[in-house]
């Protein structure tokens, strides 16, 4: 059910209220329990997805709206409150307290228990969470260009939004950091290699219609570069083949150190194989 509020670092990333599609608006519950009933069927979960703010308050208060729902549904014995929760990747931006947002949710389950008589289980989603800075994204500079002195300086990378697409669909904000020493900083907008002009790896916060310059050492053709915070919502949702470029390559760093494919790069003939 979509209780009617959401939560988000951005409208791109709320998932809850009266501007997303996401579940059944909780004006048409009583659509709900008249096909149940018609059909025989008993609701025993109720899933609210309200997004991934930060906000203790704002999911207080979506927890009290989806409890609202399962006081309605006398079968439910499970909620799940999903979404995700917010992680911060860059330094300064803020990560959801899971300790204060848990003591709210705990607080408004144990005073629906009191109010119903019923002590529901919790299912949350923290995916995101546990993984997000866990991942990193290994690109090359294959170019470096500049429009003037009013303009930007523009790193081209061989890697983008087909592997990392949060930026130029949320303006989401990922570390960048170029491995290079004992050069002159400078301020660069770091972009990927399709031809298309949404494929920006530094967009202002929160807005991928604007670009926002990192101070770096000044990148060269052939430099590393590191995109951090690419543990969730990268490869799984990368835009693949994009303008006919193959996957990337998955490594998985083990404790010890080493390194161990996961999944091989992609061949050029592996795109077009199914092309009939």
């Amino acid at each position: 059910m979509n209780p009617g509020l959401g939560s988000g670092a951005s409208n791109r990333t709320n998932t809850g209220g009266p501007a997303s599609s996401f579940g059944i608006w909780h004006e048409h519950l009583g659509d709900v329990k008249t096909v149940a009933e018609r059909f025989d069927l008993k609701v025993t979960r109720l899933h609210s997805h309200v997004g991934s703010g930060t906000d203790p308050e704002v999911w207080k208060r979506c927890t009290r709206m989806t409890l609202d729902l399962a006081a309605k549904l006398p079968d439910v014995r499970l909620i799940n409150l999903g979404g995700g929760f917010k992680v911060g990747r860059m330094p300064g931006e803020p990560s959801v307290d899971m300790a204060d947002v848990g003591a709210h949710v705990r607080d408004e389950l144990l005073a629906f228990r009191d109010r119903d008589g019923r002590a529901l289980h919790l299912e949350i989603e923290p995916g995101t969470y546990l993984v997000a800075n866990a991942g990193v994204v290994v690109a090359t500079c294959i170019d470096v260009v500049d429009t003037g002195r009013d303009g930007y300086l523009f790193a081209k990378l061989d890697a983008g939004m087909p592997e990392v697409t949060r930026p130029s669909l949320y303006g989401a904000q990922h570390p960048i950091d170029v491995l290079a020493s004992g050069r002159a900083e400078a301020d660069v907008v770091f972009v990927g290699p399709c031809c298309e002009s949404g494929d920006i790896l530094t967009p202002a916060p929160g807005d991928p219609e604007a670009l926002a310059p990192r101070r770096v050492p000044r990148p060269q053709i052939g430099d590393l570069v590191l995109v951090g915070g690419a543990g969730a919502y990268c490869a799984a949702m990368s835009t693949v083949n994009y303008n006919s470029y193959p996957q990337a390559p998955e490594i998985m760093r083990e404790p010890d150190g080493t390194l161990r494919l996961l999944r091989r790069r992609q061949r050029l003939e592996q795109v077009w194989e199914n092309e009939v």
